[in-house]
């Protein structure tokens, strides 16, 4: 990695002197230099590729994607900052098997799916819980995104079949680096940023990492924000080779909206000038404070020791009125509100050892995990003035809106785990895994002063085998299991998935092409019967399908690309008689293509690189019923542009949904979600 020398333009000494206090940038701009968290520097780190070559997973799962019995995506920091993707919904939207932006303009939570899932996620290996109703994640926090597809409790716990994210958070390099940067954007947004680090000690053994950003923005519909302050710092001490030891804190401050509150069913109304929600009582905030601990020891002989521990206390709320019905000429509302508050804490430790035993190189790992979380959560709901279609007049905010529901909930958890591999000579490679999770739930509903249990205790495995008839090409096929917790009262929710697949590395070089066909099942859904108000299992889901996936990496190219053919189908219901449907958002076909090209500068010029891009996605059911309606297929267009003004700095143009493409993303019920709209951004970033 090269280390320039840092010079003082005055632009750069004012954008610095603003940003000292809270540095930072979103994923979408991520800083030219990122720390290489590659294991083989051979293949480039990760913010100089987009074709990863291995994974983290928390040190639960290492080694090369080839040698991995799944299917198995790396959006690396290169391709973030190439697409300039400004949340995990974008980060992820050119992956194979994901469904970002089913709900449209509500933008209270990450909404996404996987093969037909909603996914859980976790950083450096522990969970986060489910990505529906937790806090949105910042991407500017992590190196890289990974995503596994499948059934996955035997690896990370409680997730659902389709899919698991992993976050890997960014740590000191131990060494020096740095980068700053600039933005404005559409809807008034301004932004500024850091992340940058260094050594302290003479021999390297110790050193920090900054990261943060200011934003102050709005988003395209009226009388909304866009605001945050995040900052984290990072403190490593390696005192061997053998042993390293990683601090990291850090702290996110959103004041953001919940979403646009929808618009009457049946109408095209422009999204940036028409609003039927009340400006007074429009608001989303979060806030949270997250400590991790990382560390790792080699005993030598093949015996090492790793683990993991964080701490996290978060709050956050919404209140907005939304479009709740209509007549002929006004739009019925009600207030919603949720106020909530979280304590985590959680770790992992796990105890590794490879051998040989008779020329089978074997890899065994052993591990225990523990958690214990704390979280209370007020909802209010109540009626809305209703609001003219033609004419909205706003009746400002309520005096008071109804509470309705008052919970607390204590969850512990222990899990001991085992995974085994067992490698013939790198052609052959068999792996194994087991886990059983304790879990224990306690709810107390405040308004009844009631309290009910769920003691749950699960089994997870999962088995797979790669043939690799040469070492650039692998063959695959596993079964894995899922387990979620679906509340008191109830069984779990259970899943299994069958996948086949293949990946292909020409050359051993820049390029991943991978297929998998896939069969997976969950059962014991469970939905809260809106009568008794209570959790009840009502059916099985089940989804077979194709990923196809390349990201490549060719002379002056570099180009990423997806299909997924998916088929849902609802094979039991309850009572409800939605057999032999699709679920909800879910659509049968997905695809996507993104592609850059950089014209190398000549004489006084400086490099310059085209991206263009475009996402597909065919039509889904906004219902399970198949009755509300049905959104349109549609293609939204992406694009890019950087020029290097120097060898250290670039100015870069992004544009998302270039042609403004419009759609009812989520609808059919009371109100209509619009997709997301074009989107400008212009950034200068400099490196040292």
């Amino acid at each position: 990695m090269r280390s320039e020398p840092f010079t003082h333009s005055p632009a750069l000494v004012a954008l610095l002197c603003c940003t000292a206090l809270v540095p930072g940038q979103v994923a979408a701009q991520e800083a030219v230099q990122l720390p290489d968290i590659v294991l083989d520097v051979s293949t480039g780190a990760d913010d100089q590729t987009i074709v990863a070559r291995e994974i983290s997973a928390g040190g639960k799962i290492t080694g090369d994607i080839l040698d991995i019995p799944a299917t198995v995506s790396v959006v690396t920091s290169a391709e973030i900052e190439q697409r300039n993707a400004e949340s995990i919904e974008e980060v992820l939207s050119y992956t194979a098997g994901v469904v970002t932006d089913s709900y449209g303009a509500d933008d209270r939570f990450d909404y996404f799916s996987i093969r037909g899932f909603n996914a859980y996620t976790y950083r450096d290996g522990l969970t986060l819980g489910a990505n529906f109703g937790g806090i949105r994640e910042e991407p500017f926090a992590f190196e890289r995104v990974e995503v596994f597809k499948g059934a996955n409790s035997t690896l990370f716990g409680v997730s659902d079949p389709g899919g698991s994210v992993n976050y890997v958070t960014k740590t000191p390099r131990g060494e020096r680096f740095g980068s700053a940067y600039g933005s404005i954007g559409s809807f008034d947004t301004r932004e500024v940023g850091l992340d940058f680090g260094d050594t302290l000690t003479k021999d390297g053994s110790l050193s920090y990492r900054v990261t943060g950003l200011v934003r102050d923005g709005e988003r395209e519909y009226p009388f909304s924000r866009n605001d945050e302050v995040f900052v984290m710092g990072g403190l490593s001490w390696q005192p061997t080779a053998q042993s390293e030891l990683t601090f990291v804190l850090d702290h996110l401050d959103r004041d953001d909206v919940p979403g646009s509150g929808g618009f009457p069913i049946g109408y095209d109304f422009d999204r940036t000038d028409t609003f039927f929600g009340e400006p007074d009582y429009n608001y989303r905030g979060t806030e949270r404070t997250t400590a991790t601990l990382i560390g790792r020891h080699e005993f030598g002989n093949g015996l090492s020791l790793g683990g993991t521990a964080r701490f996290s206390d978060g709050a956050d709320d919404f209140g907005y009125a939304y479009v709740s019905g209509q007549t002929d000429t006004e739009a019925n509302r009600s207030f919603f509100v949720s106020d909530s508050e979280e304590e985590v804490a959680i770790a992992d430790i796990h105890l590794g050892y490879d051998a040989q035993i008779g020329g089978i190189d074997s890899s065994t790992l052993v591990g225990f995990e523990a958690s214990r979380s704390e979280s209370a959560n007020k909802r209010y709901f109540g009626a809305a003035p209703s609001i003219s279609i033609g004419n909205p007049v706003y009746t400002g905010a309520p005096d008071s809106v109804p509470l309705f529901a008052d919970g607390e909930t204590e969850r512990s958890g222990q899990a001991l785990y085992l995974q085994q591999e067992l490698d013939w000579s790198d052609r052959v490679i068999a792996s194994f895994g087991l886990r059983h999770d304790w879990i224990d739930i306690t709810d107390t509903n405040m308004l009844s002063g009631t309290t009910a249990t769920n003691d749950i205790s699960a089994t997870t495995g999962r088995f797979g085998l790669t043939y690799k008839p040469t070492p650039d090409l692998s063959l695959f096929a596993s079964y894995a299991e899922s387990v979620i917790p679906a509340g008191t009262g109830v069984e779990p929710e259970e899943g299994e998935q069958i996948e086949l697949g293949a990946k292909w590395r020409p050359m051993g070089g820049g390029t991943l092409l991978s297929a998998a066909v896939y069969d997976l099942s969950k059962t014991n859904i469970t939905r809260t019967n809106p009568v008794t108000n209570l959790p009840e299992p009502i059916g099985e889901i089940r989804v077979r399908g194709v990923d196809l996936e390349a990201k490549a990496e060719l002379g002056a190219f570099d180009l990423t690309a997806a299909y997924s053919y998916l088929d849902p189908e609802i094979t039991e219901n309850g009572t409800a008689g939605n057999e032999g449907n699709q679920p909800a958002r879910v659509p049968n076909h997905l695809g996507s293509i993104w592609a850059n090209y950089t014209l190398a500068g000549s004489g006084g010029r400086g490099d310059m690189t085209f991206g263009l891009g475009a996402r597909y996605s065919g039509s889904y059911f906004y219902d399970d019923a198949n009755i509300a309606g049905e959104s349109d297929s549609f293609v939204a267009v992406d694009a890019a542009y950087s020029y290097a003004l120097s060898e250290s700095t670039e100015l870069a143009i992004n544009a998302k949904n270039l042609l403004d493409e419009k759609h009812v993303a989520y609808g059919g019920f009371y109100a209509d979600f619009y997709s997301p709209g074009r989107e400008l951004e212009a950034t200068i970033r400099h490196s040292w």
